[in-house]
């Protein structure tokens, strides 16, 4: 179920990448799947849970770096596609 989690959230990694609004929620999806099945692994054989609490920390941060971007870029063009970023300027 998870591997099938992980694969749709991919498949709509690539297939909205001219929003980068939908690519964040994608790759939140993933990381959930990703959790989700590193938390079941961890229970199944009774291992401590400290990994899954860096992995957490790690995903926040990643989760807010994608959201500042996002605003900042909203800030500046008015949108979220990247088709309307000039890369020269």
């Amino acid at each position: 179920m998870f591997i099938c989690m992980y694969l749709v959230g991919a498949l709509v990694f690539c297939s909205k990448r001219k929003h980068l609004l939908l690519m964040l929620l994608s790759m939140e999806f993933i990381i959930l799947s990703i959790y989700m099945l590193m938390f079941i692994y961890l229970s199944m054989y009774d291992f401590e849970y400290y990994f899954s609490m860096y992995f957490l920390v790690f995903c926040v941060c990643e989760s807010v770096l994608g959201l500042s971007i996002l605003v900042s870029l909203i800030r500046t063009h008015g949108n979220d596609f990247f088709f309307t970023m000039n890369m020269l300027c």
